[in-house]
């Protein structure tokens, strides 16, 4: 019985463990990496483009080698970095839903949300947005996402200022991919 627990209880917390340290890693990375010593492949993101893909991809090409290289390590040396690299992969999908898809319309479609969970996301990715360049930006995380009120108080702040119109539910403004 212990056993048949375990079998299933350690993948399961390692992979769920993974995508909540994913989170956290993700908006670390993106505010010190990406807003950082790595802004000249993340400039791109913050700037309008008519291309399909921008050098800020290959931060997502990255991860994925990444993935690929613990998938390898957990089917050949350590079972556990198996379950660690679904882990990866689901925030990578995640990832893809939200951001690519989500806020930043990269799909064949358009959705934008009105109310509840997904329309704060898609906000505070807006917000993140807001303001011009790599400095005074808010919202670094990409499934979980403050209040908008907070990041709005965060953003009045900022002695750079802050492009209002990120706040209208109507998406008007074209918007950074």
């Amino acid at each position: 019985m212990i056993d048949t627990v375990l079998y299933y209880l350690v993948p399961t917390l390692l992979v769920l463990g993974t995508v909540v340290f994913m989170e956290w890693f993700a908006a670390w990375s993106h505010e010190h990496i990406m807003h950082g010593w790595g802004w000249g492949w993340h400039k791109s993101h913050h700037e309008p483009h008519d291309e399909a893909l921008e050098e800020n991809d290959l931060y997502a090409v990255i991860f994925g080698i990444f993935a690929v290289f613990l998938f390898w390590v957990g089917a050949t040396i350590f079972w556990p970095v198996w379950w660690i690299a679904i882990g990866i992969s689901i925030y990578g999908i995640l990832y893809f839903f939200f951001h690519d898809g989500l806020v930043h319309q990269r799909w064949p479609f358009k959705y934008i949300p009105r109310k509840g969970y997904l329309k704060r996301v898609y906000q505070a990715h807006r917000l993140h947005h807001a303001v011009e360049g790599r400095d005074g930006c808010v919202s670094f995380g990409f499934v979980y996402a403050e209040p908008v009120d907070k990041l709005v108080k965060k953003l009045h702040g900022n002695k750079n200022g802050f492009d209002q119109s990120a706040l209208k539910d109507d998406d008007q403004r074209p918007a950074a991919h």
